[in-house]
């Protein structure tokens, strides 16, 4: 019985082993939306204001304002938060707050 294990064997366990620890990580990355209510960093006011003044909402139930449909939003990378011009923190092109206003058409 040989106990060596063969180059060709330990690379295969090797790439397995990785993809098993790499492709669910990836897979949960996939299937999470955009969730932008991270508001570490903000101070108490900032954050009051957010949320008791602005009303902000991650996601809409008004597709007509949408954020991303707004004259204050400011874009970001795909699967990523943008921002707003008189909102602080990061922003869901899908969400909303009472300071909507629409873009000129």
């Amino acid at each position: 019985m040989n106990d060596r294990i063969h180059r060709r064997e330990a690379l295969r366990s090797l790439a397995t082993f990785s993809l098993s620890i790499i492709a669910p990580a990836a897979l949960v990355g996939c299937s999470k939306k955009t969730s932008c209510l991270d508001v570490t960093g903000m101070s108490p006011d900032e954050v009051s204001q957010r949320s008791q003044i602005a009303d902000y909402v991650d996601v809409t139930p008004d597709a007509a304002k949408k954020c991303s449909r707004c004259l204050h939003y400011v874009p970001a990378a795909p699967n990523a938060c943008g921002g707003c011009k008189v909102v602080k923190g990061p922003i869901n092109a899908e969400g909303t707050c009472k300071l909507f206003v629409a873009k000129p058409a």
